[in-house]
């Protein structure tokens, strides 16, 4: 029996969120992947995931989103935002329950991504067909003088 694919799609991107237990990691996926939102949701074990597949400049990107228990300590939002901007980094507050900048998010981190890959894609095609590549020496057996003198060209 063969297995048809659900989705075509020419990336898969895995984010994983992390952050303090109780936070809404569980109701930030949910939003993202099936618009929904639960008041009397539970805390995650382990770690759980779902899928959305979008279009990220023309091309199918599908989404693998990994929701990990809340067991990390996240830090004040001046610091995560200071954090952010010292190293270049988004930063995007969200609402779950509101539905506020989720899509935004998500789309944000994904085309960062997708830009991340296509740059090291771009720099790779570059390096393998620029003049950097080395190039075979010539040698040019029909100018070499020939002496008779095993010894000079050939060990004995």
């Amino acid at each position: 029996m063969a297995y048809k694919v659900d989705h075509e799609y020419d990336y898969l991107f895995k984010i994983v969120l992390i952050g303090d237990s109780g936070v809404g990691k569980s109701n930030i996926l949910s939003r993202f992947t099936r618009n929904e939102f639960c008041l009397e949701s539970k805390s995650t074990i382990g770690v759980e995931f779902a899928t959305r597949t979008l279009q990220v400049e023309g091309k199918t990107v599908k989404a693998q989103i990994w929701d990990t228990a809340g067991q990390e300590r996240a830090v004040s939002t001046e610091d995560a935002q200071g954090l952010a901007e010292s190293e270049s980094l988004s930063f995007m507050e969200t609402s779950a329950l509101e539905a506020y900048n989720i899509e935004k998010a998500f789309q944000t981190v994904l085309l960062d991504i997708y830009e991340i890959i296509r740059k090291k894609a771009l720099a790779a095609q570059e390096s393998a067909s620029g003049p950097g590549v080395p190039q075979g020496t010539v040698i040019n057996v029909n100018n070499m003088s020939d002496n008779g003198d095993k010894k000079a060209c050939c060990p004995t």
